[in-house]
């Protein structure tokens, strides 16, 4: 009977301990929850009931929770004027409170769209806009969205295009923006995220590089560096009759085990630049962080890139000249690594001014691509190979060709050791790198008739980078403590104010 008699209190919803005004909002919603149940409990189910069953309830519970949120946020700070303070000061600016609560302010939330109330404070002397505390205290994005609602929105806006995010915010959270108001939230996210990216990523490294560090093999860990470039679409705002493709670029930091397998990447990308400064930057960071919170012994370093000009402009000027942040003294030791399917390229265009197109050209290819890639020397074979076929048949006029693609082979030849690569447990290829150019851009950016303004196309691609190099909770994490100590910071300075005025 005990047992009932606790089982039965612990059934029973503790109306008593909420305030009256809230419940009248939740009853009328909880009593139409209960009557959907009661008019489907009966009924004979069908695929249609279902469907219509579960569609109702799920626009009764989003009411019930967009009701309980804007309560809640217009309860965090009080109705009356007189227990909150009359002056405040953020940074070197002074504000006064205004006389009463406005409540011009619609937020979106997961549930939907609010009216909050909140007391607002004009600037004394300084030309500044108003500030509104609460709205500081709950970290709303662009004065428009709820942090949980924002968070959504960049990753929808990460993953799909404009007008798709714009559909699932009216579908599953009845949120009807404008394509201005989505553009300002999302940009506003990626800003705030961006700015706790790199500790993120530099802490993901470290992670992986412990669990490299203990993992079974004879070799050390591999710390990976892949850099490549892409052409995006872009416009500025000249009307032309297509999109200016300008060169984009991304690269990626791999941490791989003593077996040579890859335990996990995390990419950087930018629009088009002149010189990839900023990209280079950002990657020279990134890598110096590393292995500056590093304790271990110092993981291999390996360079895999095909030889374009960015590429080795980055390595000799920056990758080979890096020093050992424990001996400042002493010069890194970066091993570059010709990507293996650039190089096979070139194999293929020799095959072509030797043979011609057809079955001859493709097989002395594929043998020498097996040659380079399984045997020791297997560039000298190759060449050694080239040199004499085209002694014994002649090139009939392709010699421009042939000359170009064995040039390339011939002056990287400290590069192409693939057989050495492979016993070490060392990466032949940049395909992590190439996959980042189409997992960042392609998949995202170069969809069908889209262009791109640099400062807008940015903002998406800083989105991307973070979710695909699986940070996001983390970035996320940083990004509202820091607000939220920026939050707390201004309440010290409101509750010393009111003391001194006090006083």
């Amino acid at each position: 009977m005990q047992c009932t008699t606790v089982a039965a209190e612990q059934a029973t919803p503790p109306f008593s301990l909420l305030p009256t005004d809230l419940c009248r909002r939740l009853f009328p919603l909880l009593a139409a929850v209960v009557r959907l149940i009661v008019r489907h409990r009966g009924s004979q189910w069908t695929p249609q009931s279902a469907f219509d069953f579960e569609h109702e309830l799920s626009g009764l519970l989003r009411d019930l929770g967009r009701q309980i949120v804007e309560w809640t946020f217009n309860d965090a700070e009080s109705a009356s004027p007189d227990l909150l303070p009359r002056q405040i000061r953020i940074g070197d600016a002074w504000y006064q409170r205004c006389h009463a609560k406005t409540a011009n302010r619609h937020v979106a939330t997961l549930f939907g769209v609010i009216t909050l109330m909140r007391f607002g404070y004009r600037p004394i002397e300084e030309l500044v806009p108003c500030v509104f505390p609460l709205e500081i205290r709950l970290g709303l994005e662009a004065a428009r969205a709820t942090p949980a609602l924002a968070d959504r929105a960049g990753q929808y806006m990460a993953e799909c295009t404009q007008q798709a995010t714009l559909k699932i915010l009216r579908r599953d959270h009845g949120v009807g923006w404008s394509v201005h108001l989505l553009r300002k939230v999302t940009a506003a996210v990626a800003a705030g995220m961006s700015d706790h990216r790199h500790a993120a990523h530099v802490a993901k490294l470290l992670d992986l590089l412990k669990m490299a560090e203990k993992s079974r093999g004879i070799h050390r860990p591999i710390l990976s560096v892949g850099r490549d470039g892409i052409f995006v679409p872009t416009r500025n705002g000249v009307r032309r009759a297509g999109p200016d493709y300008r060169e984009g670029a991304v690269a990626t930091l791999s941490v791989m085990d003593r077996r040579g397998k890859r335990l996990g990447t995390v990419y950087l990308a930018r629009m088009p630049e002149e010189e990839q400064i900023t990209l280079s930057q950002q990657l020279t960071s990134l890598i110096t962080d590393v292995l500056k919170g590093w304790s271990g012994a110092l993981p291999r370093l390996v360079y895999v890139t095909d030889a374009g000009y960015h590429q080795t402009r980055y390595f000799k000027r920056v990758l080979r000249q890096m020093r050992n942040p424990r001996s400042p003294g002493q010069r890194l030791k970066w091993e570059w690594v010709l990507d293996y399917y650039h190089a096979c390229q070139y194999v293929s265009k020799l095959a072509e001014a030797l043979f011609g197109e057809g079955r001859e050209a493709q097989a002395w290819a594929a043998k020498m691509r097996r040659w380079l890639k399984e045997k020791p020397r297997g560039i000298h074979r190759v060449l050694h190979s080239a040199a004499a076929f085209r002694e014994r048949r002649g090139l009939s006029g392709l010699e421009p060709a042939y000359d170009k693609a064995y040039d390339y082979l011939r002056r990287r030849i400290r590069r192409l050791d693939y057989h050495g690569y492979r016993k070490r447990r060392m990466p032949i290829g940049s395909g992590v790198t190439e996959a980042c150019c189409k997992t960042v851009f392609t998949q995202r950016l170069k969809q069908s008739g889209m262009s791109w303004n640099i400062e807008s196309g940015q903002v998406i691609v800083d989105l991307r980078t973070v979710h695909l190099s699986g940070t996001w909770e983390a970035v996320r994490t940083a990004y509202l403590q820091s607000k939220a100590d920026e939050s707390m910071r201004t309440q010290t300075q409101a509750r010393h104010d009111r003391a001194r005025n006090a006083a």
